[in-house]
């Protein structure tokens, strides 16, 4: 038998690749500590998840509209708008299960075989798998260490071009924490304009950040709502992965062609998971900023930790909950440094290049676990790495 082109480049998460191989080696009897998954470690807020049993048993299982109930999108409209500071209309919002398919169907419904896109190296993978399946050209753009993970914008003016279709943005980053600047944002919004891109701005970890504004979005700066997707969800804000919510914020035309993708694709979203969204954006924040500030007081042992380690070096993220920390010092590829900690150390992370070329000396390490596990993968690399170095 053979197989349509269009998938022959898509290849697994390495989260969940390395998942597997820790998994294996717990089975052999072996104690890991999983720092490779970047999933919240707590359950789905209580209300949030009694919202979700009361819609089952109000009835709440059945279809409803491909783009979602209109209450819960005029509450993402209204929620969007207030945290960027711009209008958000009802009709812009298509809610999918997951974000996923507002990145996917976006990017169908906006590229054409042969267009350039332009994306974020390193960067969730998924970014260069949706481009592959939708005919277009990858173009992977360097994120600058120094400059806390943005673009490096020097690169980024060579490269964009008229051949460009679409430009990806993801602020705050996975995997490294990085928030793009309002500055870096301004002139990427400047040269979408003049080479006439759309721009899809991955949101995803937009609450969880450590700073004292909110993320500056490219979707409120002037011009840019009738070009840009914004795409965000409840899977890390709320602790809801398995629940599979998320949204798109877009031009109202684009936002009925992505509609009618969902429409052929899935039909609808779970019906009671969009009352559990409900509850969500209406009653949980105390529990959000609780939940940041955990992340925060992780992230500040975890990365003063990294620091203290031989061959190894760490910016401070400013937002989601990763590190990604330096290993060059080390001599040792990413991926052969990841594999080795995870046999020999018993701490399960990634390797840099699980999100692109671009990730080459460097680890992936996730906060969304425990003080006490992050303490004792602390102590783990350190006895590991002073006998590699």
């Amino acid at each position: 038998m053979t197989y349509a082109a269009r998938t022959d480049h898509l290849q697994a998460e390495g989260a969940y690749f390395v998942l597997a191989k820790a998994q294996a080696l717990e089975a052999e009897g072996k104690d890991i500590i999983h720092l490779e998954i970047g999933q919240p470690d707590i359950d789905t807020f209580e209300s949030v998840a009694q919202a979700g049993i009361d819609a089952i048993l109000d009835g709440r299982t059945r279809y409803n509209p491909p783009a979602g109930i209109p209450d819960l999108r005029r509450a993402i409209a209204d929620d969007v708008g207030k945290r960027i500071g711009v209008s958000v209309e009802l009709e812009r919002v298509v809610i999918s299960p997951g974000a996923k398919p507002n990145l996917f169907f976006p990017t169908l419904a906006i590229v054409e075989p042969g267009d350039e896109v332009l994306y974020p190296d390193p960067g969730f993978p998924s970014y260069a798998a949706m481009i592959g399946v939708a005919g277009g050209v990858p173009v992977p753009v360097p994120l600058v260490e120094a400059k806390n993970f943005s673009f490096d914008l020097d690169v980024f003016d060579d490269l964009i071009s008229s051949r460009c279709r679409l430009i990806i943005l993801n602020s705050p980053g996975n995997p490294t924490g990085g928030v793009i600047p309002s500055s870096d944002l301004e002139h990427i919004a400047k040269r979408a304009i003049e080479h006439d891109c759309w721009v899809i701005t991955d949101e995803i970890y937009s609450r969880i950040h450590y700073l004292e504004d909110e993320v500056p979005s490219i979707y409120s700066l002037p011009g840019m709502d009738a070009r840009t997707i914004l795409v965000d969800g409840f899977s890390k804000t709320y602790a809801m992965t398995g629940w599979r919510l998320g949204y798109g914020v877009m031009p109202p035309e684009l936002a009925r062609r992505v509609m009618l993708l969902a429409t052929h694709a899935y039909g609808c979203t779970a019906h009671f998971t969009q009352f559990a969204g409900l509850e969500a954006l209406h009653g949980t924040e105390a529990q959000v900023q609780e939940m940041r500030s955990r992340y925060q007081r992780r992230r500040d042992r975890l990365v003063s930790g990294l620091n203290e380690l031989p061959g190894v070096s760490c910016e401070l993220p400013k937002g989601a909950f990763y590190a990604f920390p330096n290993i060059q010092s080390t001599g040792v590829s990413s991926s052969l440094l990841a594999d080795r900690i995870l046999q020999e150390a018993g701490v399960a992370l990634l390797p840099g290049t699980a999100f692109g070329a671009g990730g080459e000396g460097f680890l992936r390490l996730s906060y969304a676990t425990s003080m006490d596990q992050i303490e004792v993968a602390l102590e783990r690399l350190a006895v590991f790495l002073a006998g590699l170095i």
